[in-house]
């Protein structure tokens, strides 16, 4: 169950604007809460040395701390585990939650020290925030190479928005896990998801204790 790198990277500049914000910061229209919090989390991937200098518990902090209180990890599991998930019981889906929510982590942790000058451009956005449902659409600038799509899903949950999936490169995160969830469960069962999903993350528990930094 593999994410491309670049894939990886991008999804930390996707996701950082889902940082911890104020009730009036909840409250703003959605792209522009996008485009504050996510120059924020960029410049403190930039700049932080702990980030820069490869302490994994740091980065760790900063992905618990900025990223994860703001993301819908039950509904984007849902959607990737698709019709398996009503076949799942509910200890199966509190667990499934929890891989899969362990797993982003380590996918986001491993990308977020790689930031180094990337910016992001936003472009028109779609749907009706008053509607409930909108998606927020930009691009990635390098240094070097063309502008890269990078588009997320956001849903309004009481005051808050919250993330349920991305686009990179026309590709949607959601639909990419998809696929791996169906190959999985067609070989093991909902139980073999969730085996693969737990190696998964204790392997890269491990990857992140040997590079823990100082």
């Amino acid at each position: 169950m593999k994410i491309l790198n670049k894939l990886a990277v991008l999804v930390v500049a996707a996701t950082g604007f889902v940082a911890t914000g104020t009730v009036g910061a909840q409250q703003q229209d959605p792209q522009e809460l996008v485009k504050r919090i996510s120059e924020e989390v960029l410049e403190t991937a930039k700049q932080d040395k702990g980030i820069q200098g490869g302490n994994q518990r740091r980065v760790l902090e900063v992905v618990e701390e900025k990223i994860l209180p703001h993301v819908d990890f039950e509904r984007m599991t849902q959607l990737a585990a698709a019709r398996y998930w009503n076949q799942a019981s509910p200890e199966q889906k509190k667990q499934l939650v929890t891989e899969f929510r362990s797993l982003l982590v380590y996918t986001y942790s491993g990308a977020i020290s790689q930031i180094r000058d990337q910016r992001l451009q936003f472009r028109p956005m779609l749907g009706n925030p008053a509607e409930g449902e909108v998606e927020v659409r930009s691009q990635v600038l390098q240094a070097r190479g063309e502008p890269i799509q990078l588009n997320y899903r956001l849903e309004k949950s009481g005051d808050s928005w919250k993330i349920y999936d991305m686009n990179v490169l026309g590709a949607w995160l959601v639909e990419t896990y998809k696929g791996n969830f169906a190959s999985e469960i067609s070989k093991g069962g909902v139980d073999g998801l969730i085996k693969t999903l737990t190696e998964r993350n204790q392997k890269l528990a491990e990857n992140a204790q040997r590079g823990k930094g100082s």
